[in-house]
C-alpha cells in the first residue's frame, strides 16, 4: 500500500485502530468545547451582573499573557483570551480523560469524581497558575460572591462536565 494510499480516508476506514484513535481526540476536543463554552457562559452572565462586558471578560484572560496592555488592544487581544480560555479548557479536558484511562474510578464515580476535579482544579488556576501569570490582581474586585461563582463554574461546568461526557462518550475499554 503506498503512502497516498495509507493516507487516505478509507485506509484510515480499513483500519479500526487508527479510526478508533481519531474519533476519540474528536470526541475529547468537544468533550472541552462543551466544557469551556459552558465555563465561560456562567462568567459572561455572572459579570453581565456586574457590567463587564464579554469583551472585557476576553481582554482580562488575555492580560495574564500580554499584561494590561491588552485593554488597549481591541479585538486582537480579545480574540486571544478567546484562544487561552479554550486551551485552557481544553487542557484540563485531556488531563481528565487521560487520567480516566489509568484511574478508572474517574469514570465509575463520574460525578463525585468530576465534582472533585472541578475543585482540583479551581485550586490550581487560582493559586499556582494565575499568581505567575500577568493577570491584574486587583483583592478588592474579589468578593464572596466572585469566589462562589468561580468555584462553582470550575466545579459543574468544568469538572462535572468533563467527568460525565467522558464516561459516556469515550468510556475505558475495560469499562464495566
Amino acid at each position: 500500500m503506498g503512502s497516498a494510499e495509507a493516507a487516505s480516508p478509507a485506509a484510515n476506514k480499513m483500519n479500526p485502530v487508527k479510526a478508533r484513535s481519531s474519533s476519540r481526540v474528536w470526541t475529547v476536543f468537544w468533550i472541552g468545547l462543551v466544557a469551556g463554552t459552558l465555563d465561560i457562559s456562567e462568567n459572561i452572565i455572572f459579570n453581565a451582573f456586574r457590567h463587564i462586558t464579554p469583551y472585557q471578560i476576553f481582554q482580562y484572560i488575555a492580560s495574564g499573557l500580554i499584561d494590561g496592555k491588552s485593554f488597549s488592544m481591541g479585538g486582537a487581544s480579545v480574540a486571544l483570551g478567546v484562544a487561552i480560555h479554550y486551551t485552557i479548557a481544553m487542557t484540563w479536558t485531556v488531563i481528565f480523560y487521560l487520567l480516566s484511562r489509568k484511574l478508572l474510578i474517574l469514570t465509575r464515580q463520574a460525578t463525585i469524581c468530576g465534582i472533585v476535579y472541578g475543585g482540583v482544579v479551581y485550586v490550581i488556576m487560582n493559586f499556582v497558575v494565575l499568581p505567575v501569570t500577568r493577570v491584574p490582581h486587583a483583592h478588592a474586585a474579589v468578593s464572596v460572591a466572585s469566589r462562589v461563582s468561580g468555584v462553582l463554574a470550575l466545579l459543574f461546568c468544568i469538572g462535572f462536565t468533563i467527568a460525565l461526557l467522558v464516561k459516556r462518550f469515550v468510556p475505558p475499554a475495560n469499562f464495566r
